[in-house]
């Protein structure tokens, strides 16, 4: 123990020293100033770089090593979170990352296969104390003993999975399960499936594989980002504190109704309409109303111009549009095409009714009054006003929002009647995929901000070019008196011309990679994870495959679970479109959360439905078996079981004074439910975004998805559907009570008898 300590104070020595080198770096290299522009990106990268090391370094400050491997030859290496250098010649690695290969057998060894370790050391900290160390002889030969020999090399695991939860996911990296590391470090290639019940830490698997991926491809991540796709927001929030403690600060964290910049989704569809907006063919329904925006005359569009009347009819246009359409190109993009063809046929009008030659029919006009009469025409707002008539610029938003809103002709009346809804509400999540395959459909017309950009940087110039014969001047009037030899000084002026001066007033942008890709909606990532991922509607996953033309994915989720109407559930029927049949599928069969008592339950209510289901294991068991009640006053139910589930005997003090107490408590509850609950609950906390971190918290069954309490009271279940009561009985680590006032489903029934 003493030497240990010694080397964990060594470490945070080493620790603290590098801190304080980055946080000198960054407050030097901020402090020099404007610099010539490659002075200044190298100042900008250091910054950046240095920064990243100072997120890293704070992020992991606790429990920094966690492990020992020695091999059978000697050496020894401390493993940690991050690996470290010592600070002399040879940059002599002290700490190695759990990322590197030479920390594997740190997961994989077994008395077995020992891969050439003598022993395997679990070192746990609380802050930087060493509190104990759990000793794995895989040697058998050796005989060397140190008083802390764990027999069955499970202790710290049982310990992790004993503990009291906080409200957030904490990493697994001390304890990943050699079945999980397989997973962890798979090649970086295509798609991976990993499937996995509940409490097989198939969400830590995979933000651990992310963590190793942008280890181990640094720079291609690094620059393209990683995108991670959660169900809900609770769900981000508990997820968010994984990567930065395993020193992973650049991953962007985000639901799908948050991946449409500019949009957030707040509003909730009914689950028939969000089935609706989540199908297949809504991307050809949108299509379809995007090529109505393309209109043609009814009968006719009149123009006025230079005192005479042009008729645009309906052949006229029709070619126009035609010729347009076969460009292939989105819509507002094309619409360039389309000024031009309404340009030219109006052009023609003019000129045969100018130029015509009365006596021979010839045109008298040369090409530059043909140039003319194309350049007036393009004066006259009557044409522009009949060009955003037959083929208007158009936004995704009001695409999307007038589609919503008068649907019929698109849907059936069924459909239409579960989508519509008026122009002013707000976006729900089932939009988001809309507005993105609207703005594909669309795309973007950037002629105008060119324009823009362009008289910005004119002024720009402009502007330095004045501050040049300003120093010019004043450099003209100081020297004028001097001798000719003198005369020779140098200014601005001279060395540098308006164009270059303008560039470096420009500002740089020094947002990182993950930053800049939230911002943009055409940002391509280099690997995405996707969770809860069997829930995800076809039109969400068409959103998800524009963002990673490379197919490099994690998919992460668990079939028996799917319960949003519109999600896809089956593997096969979600990647058949974008990889057919290349995809990798891997299985987590162990529980590692749900005690065996809790899981029998909540496999029973499957079987009635599926009877060929295989539940995950349970590697533990509590000896505490769920309860049942039936009551006629459910408020009251529910406020006296949460004073017998909650965590601390004196709840209502421990939240009142701010107090941390141990373990927390969900109530899973119909949301209709919630205000009545929240009521009678001093101080707990629920709807959309609900703090986790509270002892006790009030969720519906979709948001419990991925979570998990030390307890779990499950209300009126007889109200959820199979795939949300199997979530709802599966989210407790140690007990689970249930509270009803109707009939129970049967297989619970029977389940809790």
């Amino acid at each position: 123990m003493r030497r240990e300590q010694e080397f964990i104070d060594g470490l945070y020595a080493r620790v603290d020293a590098l801190r304080g080198d980055a946080e000198t770096s960054v407050a030097d290299a901020l402090a020099q100033g404007d610099k010539p522009m490659q002075a200044r990106l190298e100042r900008d990268i250091l910054v950046a770089e240095r920064s990243g090391l100072l997120a890293a370094l704070n992020a992991v400050d606790g429990s920094l090593c966690f492990g020992r491997i020695d091999l059978t030859g000697g050496d020894s290496h401390h493993i940690g979170r991050i690996g470290l250098r010592a600070d002399d010649a040879d940059r002599t690695p002290i700490l190695i990352d759990w990322r590197a290969d030479v920390a594997r057998p740190f997961y994989l060894a077994t008395g077995h296969t020992p891969m050439g370790l003598r022993r395997r050391r679990h070192i746990s900290t609380e802050g930087r104390r060493v509190s104990a160390l759990h000793d794995e002889i895989l040697d058998l030969g050796d005989t060397t003993r140190t008083g802390h020999e764990d027999p069955t090399g499970d202790a710290v695991l049982l310990a992790a999975l004993s503990s009291a939860r906080t409200g957030r996911m904490g990493d697994i990296v001390r304890t990943i399960q050699a079945d999980q590391d397989r997973i962890i470090r798979a090649p970086h290639r295509g798609v991976l499936v990993v499937e996995g019940g509940p409490g097989t830490g198939k969400t830590a698997v995979a933000l651990h594989r992310a963590a190793y991926l942008l280890y181990e491809h640094r720079e291609l991540l690094a620059r393209r980002a990683v995108l991670v796709v959660g169900p809900n927001p609770a769900f981000l929030g508990y997820i968010g504190e994984v990567l930065p403690s395993l020193g992973e600060t650049g991953v962007l964290l985000a639901t799908v109704g948050e991946l449409f910049p500019g949009v957030r989704a707040t509003a909730a569809d009914t689950p028939e309409a969000a089935a609706v907006k989540g199908r297949a063919d809504m991307a050809d329904v949108l299509a379809a109303v995007v090529r109505d925006r393309q209109a043609l005359p009814d009968p006719v569009v009149a123009i006025e111009h230079d005192r005479e009347v042009l008729m645009l009819d309906d052949d006229l246009v029709s070619v126009a549009r035609e010729r347009t359409r076969a460009a292939k190109l989105p819509h507002n993009v094309a619409r360039e095409y389309f000024e031009g063809y309404i340009l030219n046929t109006l052009t023609d009008m003019v000129a045969e009714r100018i130029g015509t030659d009365p006596y021979d029919g010839s045109n008298l006009l040369d090409p530059s009054d043909i140039t003319q009469i194309r350049d007036d025409l393009a004066e006259n707002p009557e044409v522009w006003s009949a060009i955003d008539q037959l083929w208007p610029r158009l936004t995704p938003q009001r695409l999307v929002a007038d589609f919503l809103a008068d649907p019929e002709g698109y849907v059936g009346d069924a459909d239409a009647d579960a989508i519509r809804r008026p122009v002013t509400r707000a976006w729900t999540v089932a939009d988001v995929p809309l507005l993105d395959e609207a703005a594909e459909l669309l795309g973007e017309d950037d002629r105008l901000a060119r324009a823009r950009a362009a008289r910005e940087r004119e002024t720009q110039v402009a502007y330095a070019q004045g501050v040049l014969d300003v120093s010019y001047a004043s450099r003209t009037y100081e020297f004028e008196d001097m001798d000719d030899e003198d005369s020779e000084v140098l200014s601005a002026h001279d060395i540098i011309d308006a164009e270059r001066f303008a560039e470096r007033q420009e500002e740089d942008d020094h947002r990182g990679a993950a930053e800049r890709a939230a911002a943009d909606r055409t940002w391509a990532f280099g690997h995405i994870i996707v969770d809860e991922a069997q829930e995800l509607s076809p039109m969400a996953w068409r959103l998800l495959m524009r963002r990673n033309p490379t197919r490099s994915m994690t998919l992460v989720g668990d079939p028996a679970q799917t319960s949003e109407a519109a999600g896809v559930g089956a593997w096969a029927d979600i990647l058949q479109p974008y990889v057919e049949d290349r995809w990798e599928h891997t299985r987590l069969g162990v529980n590692y959360r749900t005690p065996a008592e809790i899981m029998d339950v909540a496999a029973a209510v499957v079987r009635a439905e599926n009877p060929g289901f295989q539940p995950p294991g349970s590697v533990r068991s509590t000896g505490v078996r769920p309860w049942v009640r039936a009551t006629d006053d459910l408020p009251g139910a529910v406020e006296k079981a949460v004073a017998e589930l909650a965590p601390s005997p004196k709840l209502s003090a421990s939240l009142e004074q701010g107090g941390a107490p141990t373990g927390r408590l969900a109530v899973i509850a119909p949301r209709d439910l919630h205000r009545r609950l929240a009521a009678r609950l001093d101080g707990v906390t629920a709807g959309a975004e609900p703090d986790l971190t509270r002892a006790v918290v009030l969720l519906d069954p979709r948001q419990a998805k991925g979570l998990e309490f030390d307890s779990v009271l499950v209300v009126e279940p007889g109200r959820y559907g199979t795939s949300d009561l199997y979530v709802a009985l599966t989210r407790a680590t140690q007990r689970l009570g249930v509270l009803h006032t109707g009939e129970l489903p049967k297989a619970l029934a029977d389940a809790l008898a």
